[in-house]
């Protein structure tokens, strides 16, 4: 994954935002609208591209695009920023592949443990018995 390569085929529209800024709001275009169109990127090899497509289905369009929205900032040169920032963070979190487990096999203390229980615990139980005569 190259991050420089996919800054560069970023789009970015500026609209109008909602929440604080008063006046401002209604006539400075200060949200971010980013796409990024994963199908046909050149920074992402093949597999990565399957990986992401599968992990992110959900946030893509039909066309693969993935579009983020930032409006927290009153400034669209920040909003473009924390948009770019989001991106590459989640396009590193889904590109981690975890571990495979290991099986492991159970002690034969813990197993020799466990057995010692319930033979005590029958032992106790059979005490509570009534005598047979």
């Amino acid at each position: 994954m190259d991050t420089e390569k996919i800054i560069s085929e970023l789009k970015f529209k500026a609209v109008r935002s909602s929440g604080a800024g008063g006046q401002n709001v209604n006539k400075v275009s200060s949200k971010i609208v980013l796409s990024f169109d994963m199908a046909n990127s050149k920074a992402l090899s093949i597999e990565e591209i399957a990986i992401l497509e599968e992990k992110l289905a959900p946030r893509l369009t039909n066309d693969k695009i993935l579009i983020l929205n930032s409006d927290e900032d009153r400034s669209q040169l920040k909003n473009k920023e924390i948009a770019i920032k989001r991106l590459l963070l989640l396009l590193k979190q889904n590109l981690i592949v975890p571990k495979e487990r290991k099986a492991t096999k159970v002690p034969k203390a813990v197993i020799k443990k466990r057995i010692q229980s319930k033979r005590k615990l029958s032992e106790k139980k059979e005490s509570r018995r009534k005598p047979d005569f």
